[in-house]
């Protein structure tokens, strides 16, 4: 397995892509086997080196509307078809929506993000609403707008990029084979059409998925080639957090060394991509350094949606001490 490990790094190292069937082998690698594994995270962060350098990103976000959500995705603490307890609220006031982002800033994110709850933006009122509060973030901070609000047309997307949005986050999920078993109320061709219209609208695309939704590794990896196909730049991992009241919430949490080997055959699909560090990633408890000399060269660092998150100052220690640059 060391032997093809090394060959497929040079593929990549060369320029070529990998097939499915050669990064479906790589999951066949022994997670109690660490010799191999190792061999695994060098080579992706070898690639890495390469095609992506040695800079490191990293974004936050701010969960600006919570809960109520019409949506039945069956991982999520805010829908409102699971009784989960969440904190309920409309759209958060400017102030205190300002605060979070000139904390973000002074603790060295390059991105901040507003987050909603909900299937898209509610009406044209709710659209001007998250407009005006993009075009003061502008003015009164230095941080680049991200922007998640599920959904979205493409002359909401046009909106959202005259107020000052520079990237839309809208992820996958899963792969398209496996998506009707996490959610029934949209479509997974609905995601790829939003992720369509935020392209044609010149804004730059985010979007990752979740590992651990009781998928397999196969379709795993074709969530990750179907990314590919994209053309994101910017991928993020989150690893389910089984939250009580959802249907998923007697899911067993994935281990350590399956979602960094997760992560490293990403690296391999990925070459040039910002492979983010995102939610539920606390399950790798004191392992998450690993993951960035394993391929990440990203993080969404503080606090998530409904969870917590990571504290800033040991995220820029954990990447400084793998030889990144922030």
């Amino acid at each position: 397995m060391k032997e093809f490990i090394l060959k497929l790094k040079e593929k990549v190292l060369e320029g070529k892509s990998i097939t499915f069937d050669e990064a479906l082998k790589l999951t066949k690698i022994d997670e109690s086997n660490i010799e191999t594994l190792n061999v695994l995270f060098e080579c992706a962060n070898e690639i890495r080196k390469k095609f992506a350098g040695n800079k490191a990103d990293l974004c936050t976000i701010v969960n600006a509307k919570s809960g109520k959500c019409s949506e039945d995705c069956k991982y999520c603490a805010q829908s409102a078809h699971h009784n989960t307890g969440v904190v309920e609220y409309d759209l958060l006031e400017y102030d205190s929506i300002l605060q979070k982002a000139l904390e973000a800033q002074n603790h060295g994110a390059h991105r901040f993000s507003l987050v909603t709850s909900g299937k898209g933006i509610d009406n044209d009122e709710e659209l001007e609403k998250l407009a005006i509060i993009y075009e003061k973030l502008s003015n009164d901070t230095n941080l680049k707008l991200c922007a998640s609000h599920g959904i979205i047309t493409y002359n909401q997307a046009k909106r959202l990029r005259s107020a000052g949005v520079s990237m839309y986050h809208h992820n996958v999920e899963t792969s398209s084979s496996h998506y009707k078993k996490i959610c029934t109320s949209h479509t997974y061709e609905d995601r790829i059409k939003t992720i369509e219209n935020v392209k044609k609208a010149g804004l730059e695309v985010c979007c990752g998925g979740i590992i651990g939704l009781d998928e397999n590794f196969e379709e795993r990896i074709k969530m990750a080639f179907e990314i590919k196909s994209l053309g994101v730049k910017s991928v993020p991992v989150n690893v389910l957090n089984p939250i009580k009241g959802t249907p998923f919430e007697s899911l067993t949490v994935l281990p350590p060394m399956e979602i960094l080997k997760t992560i490293a055959i990403l690296r391999f699909i990925l070459p040039d991509s910002y492979i983010r560090y995102a939610g539920g990633r606390m399950a790798l408890k004191d392992k998450q350094a690993i993951g960035f000399m394993a391929g990440v060269n990203a993080a969404l660092t503080g606090n998530y949606l409904t969870t917590t998150g990571s504290d800033a100052e040991v995220d820029k220690i954990m990447i400084k001490d793998a030889g990144l640059i922030i």
